[in-house]
């Protein structure tokens, strides 16, 4: 149900996502896992390079990942581990947030939104960064007045993605 969203809740929800990305840069992963709903699907579908003609080039029953709040913290706590070789020294993140869209509320306190991002990932001495980037579409939800992330679905705009690995949290 489309409904029209306030300019305080969209600051609030703007801010939200700000403070996300701020703590994702910052490797304050802990704080970052306190912002996920315990039930959390987070999950990027494969990008496929499609004539209009033949469907989608979102593939829904393929993903780079599919995770759980579990599995999140699993990866947050193997980084202050020795066998994150991926991650040391580390690497250095941006993540830039633009275009948000709340689209939908419902009646639970549970928002749709939409979003689009960039993650720049500078890595030890490389003179590239890596870079991923495209649109996010989240389902946030009010849990004792403190947005949760019940869901998030990151769609990205490259077919082939441009970065050495998927360690990084988008």
């Amino acid at each position: 149900m489309k409904t029209a969203v306030n300019p305080e809740l969209q600051f609030h929800i703007t801010n939200f996502l700000h403070y996300e990305a701020f703590l994702l840069d910052s490797r304050r992963f802990a704080e970052w896992l306190d912002l996920l709903a315990d039930d959390i699907v987070y999950r990027m579908p494969l990008r496929a390079t499609r004539e209009r003609k033949d469907g989608s080039t979102i593939v829904e029953d393929m993903t780079f990942f599919e995770e759980s709040k579990t599995s999140l913290t699993t990866r947050v706590n193997r980084l202050g581990t020795t066998s994150a070789w991926a991650e040391d020294p580390p690497p250095r993140t941006r993540h830039f947030v633009s275009n948000i869209l709340v689209e939908s509320c419902f009646p639970n306190d549970a928002l749709t939104v939409r979003s689009c991002f960039l993650c720049k990932r500078s890595r030890a001495g490389e003179i590239e960064a890596e870079e991923i980037f495209g649109e996010r579409v989240d389902v946030l939800r009010n849990v004792h007045g403190q947005w949760k992330i019940a869901a998030r679905t990151i769609y990205p705009d490259q077919a082939v993605l441009g970065v050495k690995n998927l360690s990084m949290f988008l």
